[in-house]
């Protein structure tokens, strides 16, 4: 859908990738919501805490603990403040890829 409004003239924005990436989030699709955030990186658009928090999330539910905590130190390079959404969708991950001292650490942070 995304790529039909940029061929149609129509810009694309953060709001309609970060629903494209919770959507792909619902779908269990963690590697489009991946490709989405690249190709948000390659229009210049910029992420939201909103938009990490559902790539996140999609990676949380692909089982993708790597990828979901390589999202984490991405968004705190840019200096996007993570919200408390931010650490339970990287908990989670955590949690599903059996990484409890990981998940642990990052409850530490949150405090």
């Amino acid at each position: 859908l995304i790529q039909e409004m940029w061929a149609t003239g129509i810009p694309a924005d953060t709001i309609t990738y970060s629903a494209g990436i919770s959507a792909c989030e619902k779908c269990g699709q963690w590697q489009s919501a991946l490709q989405l955030m690249q190709e948000m990186q390659g229009h210049g658009i910029p992420a939201t805490t909103i938009t990490f928090n559902a790539a996140i999330s999609a990676c949380a539910k692909g089982m993708q603990w790597e990828r979901a905590l390589w999202l984490l130190v991405k968004m705190q390079h840019e200096n996007i403040q993570p919200s408390t959404i931010t650490f339970s969708a990287a908990i989670s991950a955590c949690e599903k890829g059996r990484q409890w001292q990981l998940a642990l650490l990052l409850i530490k942070k949150m405090e």
